[in-house]
């Protein structure tokens, strides 16, 4: 019997005017009405190769495109190039809109009808987002697609909140939403589209009106003890105006903080200048639960936000982004620590209830102009913390008082201009920032008396920090495009100087005492780098190249004036990067890229003298400068067919760093460690590779998500002086379902399986084994009702006791049809779990948490679009 024969049919798609059409839909079949036996797209050059196997003499070939007539021709079943164009036609473009009304592709826009996935329950646009195949809301708020984090979150275009994307995620109604739109290699500068490709995707909100002026507004109360929960978020967008305001407080666990976290993804290149919080103390707080946490946050939190974004003029932008938060949390429960040594295992146990409050203040104010010929962006962010903590720990021989205050202040400005001047592209970037932290830990009773107080107890140990850095980075330079080759040279200079000033105190009855020599720090530490860059980007056809060539001169000088200790160090460093992707169907990508950099600690891992970081923790770096050299690789392999919806991403990565360090730990019999860096050179290696796999299968109205994730780290400890190889692996399976099996229910379903190893010295220490499962089921009583059943299940194999965990929570909505007024009575933790044990590892210890959760508690509450 004779086989198929194989075919090749490939050629390139044009439209009215000779221009290629990216995201052209290609279909093969025996005829007009028969079923399709292949199909392609259009890649991003027109172009587009399709393979079929039949015996048929004669196909027919059906080539569409959205906004032009559909083209529709016999052709012979044999290897052919075919040159076809398109005339623009508006009724066609009706016809195409029904074909693909799940998921439509238009060049490097993925358009995600928000009414295919949208059902009776969901609300929130983030509600409807979680069941796109693709796209992934991590439980912190970040969203991801096809495994990377989105570049931009915009709302009808316009990036009102920068970073901080939760707050519309998660307020603005699912139902004045009619698209989801992913911006596959998104440039959001347009100055440079063409000069600079890009590899991120960014995510678009399509209103279903030009101008949408709504609010949602919840009010809840219930027992026990008594709870209530107030949001109140007007909005609206215009193509002119843009504004989320909100006011939010609960006392019933749920977390408000996470609606304004920032997600941003810098575009000012290598940062060696951090705003986040630094703490350079703290109290020894419990492992939180890792599920929701509405069981186990016992909280009392107001937030207030303003966000306003006005067009002053076509494409020039204000911005202004104000938070603030206030937020009170008590964590009750005990801790049970392993730290596995070379010559043995040391084992502690802590009973901690701690009191934490917090009070941060955001703002950020932005000016931007982004234009086909100008860019201009320049942005200040001001920020205050003026947090406290307190804490209570009895470890059977003793009870230990822990009181800490740590504020802590920042001001930053980011400038970025471009602009061109003749046939060049002139580029200019500042960055300049100051930071500052008062902090004060007092520990009651006195810790490390051997090394603080020659054996001899002590009622109270007190720690202060104070620090302070100055950041400046500036750099010109230009880009033009030679040949097809971009290249973009640049030359700047930055400059760090940081200080530091340290004191420990220890106090026996009214007679207190500052401890001198090795106990105080007032260290200077000042870097600066002058640099030369050389960026170079290339694209042909379906392929991306980008190299960048990065010379370094560094210089250092530390010293510190109480010890009468300093350093000085200069490098010459060549710190390259590669990056290269090839799109070689029009649903197949794969890239690969390398990295070679040299990192340099900074006065947190440089400074001579001890200083307490908590109550059973004694660190100092009395030792040259921290010196990293790090080789990265990386490959991805990513598949997309919004034919099918249906999206895979694996990637792999390998890192190896060679440090001049190594750290030394000396854990005493009660767990206390004195960590210090010892100058000896040594190996890092990291091996990571994950995979995903989500598709949406319409009939069934269901999406399904896969995912595998390993890694593993190799490296060498100094463990109570005693040198050791240690080797963690994780691997873990993730599996998420979303279904609306008929009309009178849905479910939603996600588990993972977890492993963890640890090896020392080729000593296994306990293997971690650990399970989540949750299952939610809707039932929709009526058009207005349905009632949900929430369940979790978790389990561990290293816990004696509570290895299985189950939670149950029932919930009953009713809404008021005509007002759109949602009434809904909830009943959480209805099996009255009161205790989550959570088993975790590092490099030298395991780590058992038992965590008082919240108690059973009813809540009812009135739900409201304005």
């Amino acid at each position: 019997m004779s086989g198929k024969a194989q075919s090749v049919i490939s050629g390139k798609v044009l439209d009215e005017n000779d221009q290629s059409l990216s995201g052209a839909t290609i279909m093969i079949s025996k005829d007009s009405t028969s079923s399709i036996l292949a199909y392609g797209i259009s890649d991003s050059s027109g172009n587009f190769n399709i393979q079929l196997k039949t015996n048929l003499e004669t196909l027919f070939l059906k080539i569409s495109y959205i906004g032009y007539s559909t083209r529709k021709q016999k052709i012979q079943n044999k290897d052919q190039q075919l040159e076809v164009q398109l005339s623009p036609s508006s009724e066609e473009l009706k016809e195409v809109l029904v074909e693909a009304r799940i998921i439509e592709q238009r060049g490097d826009t993925l358009s995600f009808s928000v009414s295919a996935f949208k059902d009776q329950k969901d609300r929130v646009i983030a509600d409807v987002i979680r069941k796109m195949p693709g796209i992934e809301i991590l439980p912190g708020g970040r969203i991801e697609y096809q495994g990377k984090p989105i570049q931009k979150y915009y709302i009808e275009g316009l990036d009102l909140l920068e970073g901080r994307y939760s707050l519309a995620n998660n307020n603005i109604a699912a139902d004045d939403v009619s698209k989801v739109q992913i911006l596959e290699n998104h440039q959001p500068i347009k100055l440079l589209d063409s000069l600079e490709f890009s590899d991120r995707a960014s995510l678009n909100i399509k209103l279903k009106n030009n101008v949408t002026t709504s609010g949602t507004a919840e009010l809840g109360t219930g027992f026990s003890p008594l709870l209530w929960k107030v949001k109140v978020t007007p909005m609206i967008f215009t193509k002119k105006n843009q504004a989320i305001i909100t006011y939010q407080s609960n006392n019933t666990g749920s977390d408000v903080s996470r609606e304004i976290r920032d997600f941003s993804i810098s575009d000012f290149g290598r940062q060696e200048f951090s705003i986040n919080k630094r703490d350079w103390l703290s109290i020894r707080r419990l492992a939180e639960p890792p599920f929701s946490q509405e069981r186990w946050l016992d909280n009392n939190v107001h937030l207030g936000s303003v966000n306003y974004l006005i067009r002053l003029k076509k494409d020039v932008d204000l911005k202004t982004n104000i938070s603030y938060l206030n937020d009170a949390q008590r964590q009750i429960g005990n801790t049970q620590t392993r730290f596995f040594t070379p010559t043995g295992t040391i084992e502690l146990v802590e009973q901690t209830n701690n009191d934490l409050f917090f009070n941060t203040l955001q703002s950020k104010f932005i000016l931007e102009r982004n234009t086909n010929d100008n860019y201009l962006k320049n942005e200040l962010e001001i920020n205050g913390h003026w947090d406290s903590q307190r804490g209570f720990i009895d470890s059977g021989n003793s009870k230990i008082l822990q009181r800490l205050s740590n504020p802590f202040f920042v001001v930053w400005n980011k400038l970025r201009m471009l602009k061109p001047i003749g046939k060049q592209l002139v580029t200019f970037r500042s960055n300049t920032g100051y930071t500052e932290a008062n902090q004060n830990l007092n520990v009651n009773p006195g810790q490390f008396e051997a090394l603080l107080n020659n054996d001899d107890s002590f009622s109270e140990i007190g720690q202060a920090v104070n620090s302070s850095t100055f950041f400046t980075d500036n750099s010109a330079g230009m880009a033009k495009k030679i040949s097809g080759v971009t290249i973009s040279p640049e030359v700047g200079f930055s400059l760090q100087n940081q200080h530091l000033k340290s004191r420990l105190a220890i106090q026996e009855g009214t007679r207190g005492e500052f401890l001198n020599g090795d106990f105080r720090n007032n260290l200077d530490f000042l870097s600066s780098r002058i640099y030369f860059t050389s960026r170079f980007v290339y694209e042909k056809d379906t392929w991306n190249f980008r190299l960048n060539t990065p010379v370094n001169y560094r210089a250092f000088t530390i010293e510190d004036f109480f010890l009468n200790r300093s350093q000085d160090l200069s490098r010459l460093t060549f710190e390259p990067d590669f990056y290269i992707r090839n799109k070689f169907s029009a649903f197949w990508e794969t890239s690969v890229s390398a990295n070679y950099s040299n990192d340099f600690g900074d006065v947190s891992r440089m400074h001579y003298g001890f200083i307490l970081n908590n109550y059973r923790s004694l660190q100092r770096y009395n030792s040259p400068l921290p010196e990293d050299f790090r080789q990265r690789y990386n490959w991805s392999l990513t598949y997309r067919n919004p034919l099918t919806s249906f999206f895979v991403s694996t990637s792999y990565s390998y890192s190896n760093t060679r440090r001049n360090l190594l750290y030394s730990n000396l854990i005493g019999e009660n767990g206390a460690t004195v960590l210090e860096a010892v100058e000896q050179d040594n190996n890092l290696q990291a091996h990571n590779w994950n995979a995903k796999a989500s598709k949406y299968f319409s009939k069934l109205n269901t999406t399904l998500s896969l995912g595998a994730t390993f890694s593993l780290f190799k490296g060498e400890q100094l463990l109570n002086q005693r040198l050791a190889d240690v080797n963690n692996e994780n691997l873990s399976f993730d599996l998420k379902l979303e279904s609306e099996v008929t009309d009178w229910l849905s479910t939603s379903y996600s588990g993972n399986l977890s492993f963890l190893k640890t090896t020392i010295e080729y000593r296994a220490i306990n293997d971690i084994e650990t399970q989540q499962h949750s299952l939610d089921l809707f039932f929709y009583l009526a058009e207005n009702q349905y009632f949900s059943i929430n369940s979790e299940y978790y389990f561990n194999n290293i816990s004696e006791e509570n290895r299985n965990n189950y939670f149950l929570n029932l919930n009953y909505q009713y809404t008021f049809l005509k007002s759109g007024i949602d009434l809904e009575a909830s009943w959480n933790n209805v099996l009255n779990t009161n205790e989550f044990v959570r088993v975790s590892n590092n490099e030298f210890a395991y780590i058992q948490s038992t965590y008082r959760l919240r108690t059973s508690q009813l809540l009812m509450s009135i739900k409201f679009t304005f």
